[in-house]
């Protein structure tokens, strides 16, 4: 069992320096903090030391650093949300490899459903050669050569008849089906509330299909934004197209490497969906919102 003496480094963390650089410096500070629980917390036996010798739950730390924000920024915590698409606020109601094989079949897909899950994560995980950027405008080529080699067939028909399917509000769910009542209690408490998304142009027309675009005041998308998670600069348009400064925004996602790391190479906290928080109810509570 691995002991991190998570209180004494706190404390180094909080107050090397001092607190004469004001509020900047603490947001900063408290982003790195947060970005080392977070690595901490991955293991599956974390506990903390204070120098007493006494164990504390990793629980403890996360709530000692909450209400230390509080002390700064009042019972509001943060002034933004930023929130993931795809495996935080929505999911495919099917599984991907599913679909793709059932309306492969009239295209003669012959792959089986596991065959075709593991030629896609293979696809998807190569270096994109088409651009230094996946999604750019539509995405169609970048998405034409997923299914292509996920299924080995290269029929264009096939192809549009799954681009335009992954656009219906049949094609997708809410990861929480109170998600609506939670962003409209958010923003009732002066929190603004943003989608930042590695997607295509189709984003938009799905929110609307999914009747939620109401739910976000703004929308950064990296085919518009021309910047793809991890990359800083896509949480930075968010915050840009809030009015709000990036230490005072929370990003919520559930890829570490994209979501949580990126957001807080920007300057922005991060909680990891799944682990850190799991329901949007949760996600407000933190905040400091009752819903």
């Amino acid at each position: 069992m691995a002991l991190l003496r998570i209180r004494k480094a706190t404390t180094t963390l909080l107050y090397s320096g001092g607190l004469t650089h004001g509020t900047d410096r603490i947001a900063r500070t408290g982003a790195l903090l947060s970005r080392w629980i977070s690595s901490a917390s991955s293991s599956s036996a974390v506990v903390a030391e204070d120098e007493s010798g006494g164990i504390y739950g990793l629980g403890s730390v996360l709530k000692e650093y909450e209400d230390y924000r509080r002390s700064l920024y009042g019972e509001i915590t943060h002034k933004a949300l930023l929130v993931d698409a795809v495996g935080t606020l929505l999911v495919p109601a099917q599984p991907t490899a599913q679909i793709y094989k059932n309306i492969g079949e009239k295209y003669g897909v012959e792959y089986s459903e596991a065959e075709i899950l593991t030629r896609y994560r293979r696809a998807y995980q190569k270096p994109w050669g088409g651009s230094h950027l996946r999604y750019v405008n539509d995405a169609r080529p970048f998405w034409q050569y997923i299914v292509t080699a996920s299924t080995g067939c290269s029929d264009s028909q096939y192809f549009e008849e799954l681009y335009s399917y992954f656009t219906t509000e049949q094609a997708w769910k809410l990861c929480d089906p109170d998600a609506g009542k939670v962003f409209k209690a958010i923003k009732e408490a002066g929190v603004k509330v943003a989608i930042v998304s590695n997607f295509d142009t189709r984003l938009r027309p799905l929110l609307r299909a999914l009747r939620c675009e109401d739910w976000f005041d703004a929308v950064a998308v990296s085919a518009e934004v021309e910047a793809e998670k991890p990359n800083p600069t896509i949480f930075l348009k968010a915050c840009e197209l809030l009015e709000v400064n990036p230490e005072d925004a929370v990003h919520v996602g559930d890829d570490r490497r994209n979501d949580v790391w990126g957001a807080r190479d920007a300057g922005c906290d991060a909680w990891l969906w799944g682990s850190e928080v799991t329901s949007f109810k949760q996600v407000a509570q933190r905040i400091g919102v009752k819903v």
